[in-house]
């Protein structure tokens, strides 16, 4: 697979930020809501060092994309929450998840609104640039629709733990040691057992994609892009 440095430049730049800003939303919003742990580990931060996790964030989307994964993901170091400190913990814990997927869609709204400076842009880096928002927006739609899958540790099961009743809500936290695994199983294992029977199991991917379609076409529409 040959990747170019130039491939590099345009994919490495808005990935790193939307991770670094999506990790930092959650200390933040944390620290406001009454719990210092990330702010006083220093996870609230624009340093993308702090927030890289090395296997989640380099290895494993690395081991994807050589071995041909029909779905490419990987994840950031958790920013720690005692979510016994939050003024509502229950409430305030659906905030704090919220806060990282809501960061997310604000950076594709902003690469959508930079795209229309495009034209004063210098005509050598005219190209770079809008690749790198391009790939901006698109990053940003990805993470903030996978990270909202009622899952936990994702936010989106933080999301349904805090919500659902808690007769359904404990249940559902009790899968958060086993959630990346089954996240491996359900977009990696799953369709690769399927292809072994020539059977498409691909279906959470499916899901994925056609809402990260409709995410992207409702920031394009909302920026004057579409």
């Amino acid at each position: 697979m040959n990747i170019s440095f130039y491939d590099l430049s345009v994919w490495v730049l808005p990935l790193v930020l939307a991770i670094t800003f999506h990790e930092a939303a959650h200390g933040f919003v944390a620290h406001r809501l009454g719990d210092n742990t990330a702010w006083q580990l220093g996870r609230v931060s624009f340093n993308p060092i702090r927030h890289i996790d090395p296997f989640g964030t380099l290895i494993l989307p690395a081991m994807l994309l050589f071995a041909h994964s029909p779905f490419l993901f990987g994840y950031a170091k958790p920013v720690p929450v005692n979510f016994r400190n939050l003024n509502n913990p229950k409430l305030d814990m659906v905030w704090v998840a919220l806060a990282g997927p809501v960061t997310n869609i604000l950076l594709a709204l902003s690469a959508g609104i930079a795209l229309h400076a495009l034209p004063w842009a210098p005509a050598g880096s005219a190209q770079w640039i809008f690749d790198n928002l391009k790939n901006a927006l698109l990053i940003n739609a990805v993470l903030a629709v996978f990270n909202m899958m009622p899952i936990p540790p994702l936010d989106g099961g933080r999301v349904a733990v805090g919500l659902l009743p808690r007769p359904l809500a404990l249940p559902l936290s009790r899968l958060e040691p086993f959630g990346m695994l089954i996240l491996i199983a359900l977009l990696i294992l799953l369709p690769l057992a399927g292809s072994q029977f020539g059977l498409n199991l691909d279906v959470i991917s499916a899901i994925l994609r056609t809402l990260t379609g409709y995410v992207i076409q409702a920031v394009l529409l909302a920026t004057g892009n579409a």
